[in-house]
């Protein structure tokens, strides 16, 4: 099958469309033909070698953590999915013709295929990150970085649980966040002072989905370190904040959740753009540029 590699760290055009073995499912897995898989920030990152020290890669890598398709194979222990299904869910490698996922929900009949591609870890993320900080109907929280792919995600999911969300978005995205529900301001200097104008009354729980060394702020204007959570920044714990960069128990859960919205009306996904799996050189390098509202997903056919 095709799938996309690199053999070494660098920039964007180290990765490679190749001819590889197919992969095959174990125990509790699921193998899908891929018609999409999301492009995320982290995976530029890896092939950077950003994460070489804690996250080293065996070469030649695959790409892609999530993607969109029909199973075709199904491992041991398996239930509740047959062979042409169409679901959504986490892997390994999954920018390619073939791929094994850990995790899965089923996609919704009116959700897109390139919808569905990008739609497992931003939902995923958002709804652990608003979980960890113990977020309920009736409060505030605060998302930094909430116009990417999480921060959409987490925006829509915590207006459906009756949450007010404020985010931070540079100022041409600020009437992208107020269609998703949102408060929008600015990451300029002086968050604390804006953030407490807009809300008089507190924000209850913070989100760093952007890793812009704000967490002491945010803690700040929490008054709570314990209710502060980054994705992205490693050094949060020793400010007292959260850290989770992985998925933890029952992830499946969360993807229910996230088809079940949609199927509701109450979350939606933008893909900025896609790409075909042949052009994954410039979908990375247009995820580094970190100016993307929304997702960006590669198809493949």
């Amino acid at each position: 099958m095709k799938a996309v590699q690199f053999s070494e760290y660098g920039g964007p055009e180290v990765l490679k469309v190749v001819e590889v073995d197919e992969p095959h499912t174990g125990p509790g897995q699921v193998r899908i033909a891929v018609r999409a898989a999301g492009v995320n920030p982290a995976e530029w990152k890896i092939r950077a070698g950003y994460f070489q020290e804690f996250m080293p890669v065996e070469f030649p890598a695959g790409v892609g953590f999530e993607a969109a398709g029909i199973v075709d194979e199904i491992g041991e222990g398996v239930t509740g999915v047959a062979v042409g299904d169409a679901v959504f869910g986490h892997g390994s490698s999954t920018v390619a013709e073939y791929a094994v996922l850990t995790y899965w929900a089923h996609k919704p009949d009116d959700m897109p295929f390139d919808v569905a591609g990008g739609l497992s870890v931003a939902s995923e993320t958002a709804i652990r990150a608003l979980n960890y900080v113990g977020t309920k109907a009736g409060e505030t929280v605060l998302i930094c970085g909430a116009a990417g792919g999480v921060g959409s995600a987490a925006i829509q999911i915590a207006r459906a649980r009756g949450i007010t969300v404020i985010g931070t978005a540079s100022a041409a995205k600020h009437d992208y966040l107020a269609e998703l529900g949102a408060t929008p301001t600015s990451y300029e200097p002086g968050l604390a002072d804006r953030v407490k104008a807009l809300a008089p009354h507190g924000v209850d729980a913070a989100l760093d989905l952007a890793g812009a060394g704000i967490i002491p702020e945010l803690i700040e204007i929490t008054g709570d370190a314990s209710r502060v959570i980054s994705i992205v920044d490693f050094t949060a714990p020793e400010q007292g904040a959260q850290f989770s960069p992985t998925p933890q128990e029952h992830p499946e859960r969360a993807l229910q959740e996230a088809a079940n919205l949609f199927s509701e009306g109450a979350l939606k996904l933008r893909v900025e753009k896609t790409f075909p799996m042949a052009q994954i050189v410039e979908a990375q390098a247009l995820s580094a540029e970190g100016h993307v509202t929304g997702k960006l997903v590669i198809t493949v056919s």
